[in-house]
């Protein structure tokens, strides 16, 4: 075999080694499409309390426990301290926790004067309870919490009160 002919065959060798790699490192570290549930919380328009927008991308990649609650709930307002000493315990090994209120902001903030949360707060708006119900809730009752983890894609769901002790076994988990 002449050495223009063996350049050329390593040289194409070589070239479709390039494409493979190329190939299965773009595949492995593009993430897959989201789901549509998990798509309808990630790009909903969350203000805080105050109206000012709230970006959701620093959340993605990591656990994340969300909880939908309103002033007007007793059993929301019951398990929040709860939920705020989880936040307290957790957020060292990763986890992170947002409120979700399905209020109006006036009632919001006057509770977090009463009662600070360690945790942000987002204000659901108008959508809030149809936002429950696309991720899971169809009765739309709260108080409602879901969990991401960290391919941003929901892993767990609970209507109703959640207790510390769940909590801490699911982060554990």
């Amino acid at each position: 075999m002449n050495p223009i002919t063996r350049r050329l065959i390593l040289a194409s060798a070589g070239v479709g080694a390039a494409l493979v790699g190329g190939a299965v490192a773009w595949r492995r570290f593009t993430p897959p499409p989201m789901s549509a549930v998990a798509q309808a919380f990630w790009t909903h328009d969350f203000r805080d309390p105050n109206g000012q927008p709230l970006d959701l991308a620093p959340w993605r990649g990591k656990p994340l426990l969300v909880n939908f609650w309103a002033t007007w709930c007793p059993p929301c307002i019951k398990e929040l301290p709860e939920i705020n000493q989880f936040y307290g315990e957790a957020k060292r090994q990763g986890w992170q926790v947002l409120g979700v209120a399905v209020d109006q902001p006036g009632p919001v903030r006057a509770f977090l004067q009463k009662q600070p949360l360690a945790f942000p707060i987002a204000m659901a708006g108008d959508g809030g309870l149809a936002l429950v119900r696309q991720l899971g809730n169809t009765d739309g009752g709260l108080p409602f919490s879901i969990v991401f983890d960290d391919t941003a894609e929901i892993s767990w769901q609970r209507m109703g009160v959640t207790h510390l002790q769940e909590l801490r076994k699911l982060a554990a988990s």
